[in-house]
């Protein structure tokens, strides 16, 4: 067996079979009990669900806020993790030949949010080294588990990979991302899965007030004769209506006599509450993906500081996205001892200059940060003297406060170190 084989995984990739619960995430639902049964199930399509204009915007939000977080490489120095040149870097700046790390991690986030599951391919050089990351379509990759347990993953061709035929690849050459894993533990679940009907409902609504207003606002209606008519002499006043009234040619004026009688028949979108409806099937998008409803320009913000909603969106809904990308790369691309790579969040804050300002002072004055380093952060030059961290004089070590306390007299006041302020604090001289 060749070394491409071994790749591959053929071997047992003969008996692998794909796993229960792959195509789960499409979506069906039943217009009464048992049409799935009688095979009259409505399918609410992937198209259909990502036309909806709440799902379109909170994927986009997710993708746009991880594609524009810096990526850096981390070691341990004196206890403390500092930002180190590694060995991947240019990987990670370039992770292959069509794409940059931005657009990377928003297709690797994208096919998250869409399809519960992100592939990506570690393409290896003739030296058995990583040099390109390529994410696969979610909908051409299947996960095989064979008789002893083993996963390999089947990539259908695709010319932008350079795979003429169908492969079979081991787990080991797959970074596998997924979330809600409620079927099985290898097939990831779309929040679409659980908005799908929400998002099918807003397209209905939508598509509803575009024919309404597409017929130059007239709705549709009922003529009634005032006697018995034959189904002959219907047939011709519908076609007769259609023809002079419809298409082309409606908003024209319908002249009746014969003592008929027109009646609209839809329902005035006032009594329908459309807006309530539409508005409410966005707010339902915006539970499954966890996702404040105001970040989609649904509703006004909150009051109180946008920076503690921002916070609030950042722990429900980016940070398990984040953490997830960062332990797969930690796990996978083989660094150096003490070496992990962590995402810079700073680009979360960028656009809030007040909360920006606000934790920096804080970070000053608490001898966090030194002068220059919050400076840096502020993309300012370095000034002299504000290259450590600094304190006011009257805050004492815990420890000085330790060794005050052990002597004979914690009160007693030291003539040597008696600087003529006098005991402003009232505890004595440390």
């Amino acid at each position: 067996m060749g070394m491409f084989d071994w790749m591959t995984g053929q071997k047992s990739a003969n008996t692998a079979q794909p796993v229960n619960g792959g195509d789960v995430w499409h979506t069906l639902h039943e217009p009464f009990t048992g049409a799935w049964q009688r095979n009259e199930e409505i399918e609410v399509s992937k198209n259909d669900q990502m036309r909806h204009h709440a799902v379109f915007a909170c994927v986009s939000l997710i993708t746009c806020d991880i594609g524009k977080l810096k990526l850096t490489t981390l070691t341990e120095v004196d206890g403390v993790m500092q930002p180190i040149n590694s060995r991947v870097k240019k990987l990670l700046d370039k992770p292959n030949h069509y794409q940059n790390a931005q657009q990377f991690f928003e297709a690797w986030a994208t096919s998250k949010s869409t399809s519960g599951n992100t592939y990506v391919w570690k393409v290896r050089n003739i030296y058995g080294e990583v040099w390109q990351h390529l994410i696969l379509n979610p909908e051409r990759t299947k996960p095989l588990v064979d008789p002893n347990g083993e996963v390999f993953y089947q990539v259908r061709r695709d010319r932008l990979f350079n795979l003429a035929d169908d492969v079979v690849i081991p787990a080991s050459e797959i970074i596998h991302d997924r979330f809600n894993c409620f079927y099985h533990p290898l097939v990831g679940l779309s929040p679409i899965v659980a908005c799908a009907l929400a998002a099918s409902q807003g397209i209905s609504i939508q598509r509803n007030a575009q024919a309404f207003f597409a017929n130059e606002s007239r709705p549709s209606g009922l003529l009634t004769a005032p006697g018995t008519i034959n189904s002959e002499t219907a047939k011709e006043l519908k076609d007769n209506w259609k023809k002079n009234y419809s298409g082309a040619a409606r908003g024209g004026t319908a002249v009746l006599g014969d003592g008929m009688t027109y009646t609209a028949m839809s329902v005035p979108a006032h009594d329908a509450q459309l807006v309530e409806q539409l508005k409410m099937s966005g707010e339902i998008v915006c539970t499954a993906f966890r996702v404040p409803a105001f970040k989609i320009g649904l509703g006004t913000p909150p009051s109180g500081k946008v920076s503690d909603y921002n916070d609030i969106y950042y722990s429900d809904c980016l940070q398990h996205h984040i953490e997830s990308i960062e332990n797969l790369l930690n796990e996978h691309l083989a660094l150096e001892d003490g070496v992990e790579v962590e995402f810079n969040l700073d680009g979360l804050l960028r656009m809030d200059a007040s909360s920006q300002m606000d934790y920096l002072v804080k970070a000053v004055g608490g001898s966090i940060f030194s002068p220059n380093e919050a400076r840096a952060k502020l993309r300012k030059s370095a000034v002299s003297g504000g290259e450590s961290p600094m304190i006011q004089q009257q805050n004492f070590s815990l420890a000085a406060i330790a060794k005050r306390d052990a002597s004979d007299n914690p009160f007693a006041k030291d003539s040597k170190n008696d600087t003529g302020q006098g005991d402003n604090d009232g505890l004595g001289d440390a």
